[in-house]
């Protein structure tokens, strides 16, 4: 395998030494946080966590071939660690920082400095930005060769890891930016350094950990903090936010939505087979269902409009989306079901429903909702207002799963509409088993800790495992 960069490289990035007398000529092949995927000439970053220290499992990680281990500069002194010892016996290569954490992140933004030619695309948001990025890469790849995350890999490390993938081959480089905390997003400005830069939208989805949609436009407005002033930005222009997102950025401000693509002569609702795009004159078949995935799709849209796609490989593109896994998919069977159960927020709840309200259906719609989690102090008001969505809606019954539920049942009691509420997987899956009819129409939808595509076998009749599939 080729080097990705020299320890001299990457310690110099990271602000980092070596140990006394240490050969450090050479370089790495990966980079791995998890010693079970270090493989031959990998570089192991030993993360501190809140259960596991990276650093205690480095030996493992020199057995399974790493060839260097990027360690903190306390552990060095830990007698119960002996890393030096350890690095001597195995004959391998330590590189000691402050902080690994932001070690990784200095290297892989090091790495990414390589490639001056690079397109580098930044997408973050509420929601929305898994199923952009895919989309956008569809779109860009048909005349750019085009590297992106791997599934949602966007976060503090997801990032840094995802990097490596690029190569002198690569043109275009589209990278999903996700966030657990505050000041994550602008680190992850500091590694990508996009030049072109976009927001999906702005909504409820970790206000637990920010507290109001407004600081959580100031966090994902960090996108555009490492502006120079010759990057752009791509703000939706419908989105309540808008005004203040576009406010002080350093450089160029695109707003995108149906409002500023003159190409866009118009769209039309196909159900469950997705959506018609009239793009430049061309009718262009978009397989994802839903008005929240139409709106993934412009997102996408102007990314590849920004960077010059022509309409022809536009339409190619959009035709080639197919759903990912747990995002919207259509799974038919004895049932039909809406499997939207990679993540929940109120907002994406609500066009969830709204979506299997619009369709034209002559048999019976049952929704299933799982938990929203992740809403801290705000989750009861958001699960309450959840059931004033659900009692309005057009399901035949609503089956609730998960304590912060208990709420939205309340609502539904109060409404007088038919649900059912339980904490217990295997009741929930008894009762839907009984009452469940050929015909049916079954919206799965609930944040991933509920994990409701476990539903998917008892419901189309098919193994469950057969259908742990989507993607592109």
């Amino acid at each position: 395998m080729d080097v990705l960069m020299s320890y001299c490289e990457a310690s110099q990035a990271a602000g980092g030494r070596f140990p006394e007398g240490a050969d450090f000529s050479g370089g790495f092949t990966a980079v791995s946080i998890d010693s079970r995927t270090a493989g031959r000439g990998s570089l192991f970053t030993a993360l501190p966590g809140a259960v596991h220290d990276g650093h205690r499992f480095i030996e493992d990680a020199f057995r399974a071939g790493a060839g260097s281990a990027l360690v903190a500069r306390s552990k060095m002194e830990d007698p119960s660690l002996s890393l030096a010892a350890l690095a001597r016996r195995y004959n391998k290569l330590l590189i000691i920082v402050e902080d690994t954490l932001k070690g990784l992140q200095s290297i892989a933004g090091a790495y990414l400095d390589k490639f001056p030619r690079l397109l580098r695309v930044g997408i973050t948001g509420s929601s929305g930005k898994t199923t952009t990025k895919e989309i956008a890469a569809a779109l860009v790849g048909q005349e750019k060769k085009t590297v992106v995350n791997t599934g949602n890999l966007n976060s503090e490390t997801g990032l840094p890891l995802s990097v490596f993938k690029v190569r002198q081959e690569h043109e275009a480089g589209i990278f999903e930016m996700g966030m657990n905390r505050k000041g994550e997003i602008s680190e992850l400005a500091g590694v990508l350094k996009p030049g072109l830069a976009l927001i999906t939208n702005i909504g409820s989805a970790h206000i637990g950990i920010l507290g109001t949609k407004g600081a959580i436009a100031e966090e994902k407005k960090n996108i555009f903090s490492r502006f120079s002033g010759n990057e752009t930005a791509l703000i939706p222009e419908e989105d309540e936010y808008a005004g203040f997102l576009s406010q002080g950025v350093k450089g160029r401000v695109v707003m995108y939505g149906p409002g500023n693509f003159p190409e866009l002569k118009g769209s039309r609702d196909l159900g469950l087979e997705g959506s018609e795009i009239n793009w430049d004159g061309r009718l262009c078949r978009f397989g994802l269902p839903g008005k929240f995935n139409l709106k993934n799709a412009f997102a996408a849209l102007a990314i590849a409009r920004e960077l010059g796609v022509s309409a022809e490989r536009i339409q190619r593109g959009l035709e080639s989306v197919r759903p990912l896994f747990g995002r919207g998919e259509i799974v038919p069977g004895k049932v039909t079901v809406v499997r939207d159960c990679y993540n929940s927020n109120p907002e994406s709840l609500e066009a969830a429903v709204e979506f299997c309200d619009s369709l034209d259906w002559p048999g019976r719609r049952v929704y299933v909702i799982g938990s929203m989690l992740e809403l801290g102090r705000n989750s009861g008001e958001a699960h309450r207002r959840i059931g004033r969505v659900l009692a309005s809606s057009l399901a035949e019954k609503v089956f609730l799963y998960g304590a912060e539920t208990e709420t939205t049942a309340a609502v539904l009691a109060s409404r007088a509409f038919p649900f059912f509420h339980t904490e217990a997987m295997e009741d929930l899956e008894e009762v839907l088993e009984q009452y469940i009819r050929p015909g049916d129409l079954v919206l799965l939808k609930g944040s991933r800790g509920c994990a409701l595509e476990q539903l998917t076998g008892i419901l189309t009749g098919e193994p469950a495992m057969a259908l742990q599939r989507g993607g592109f």
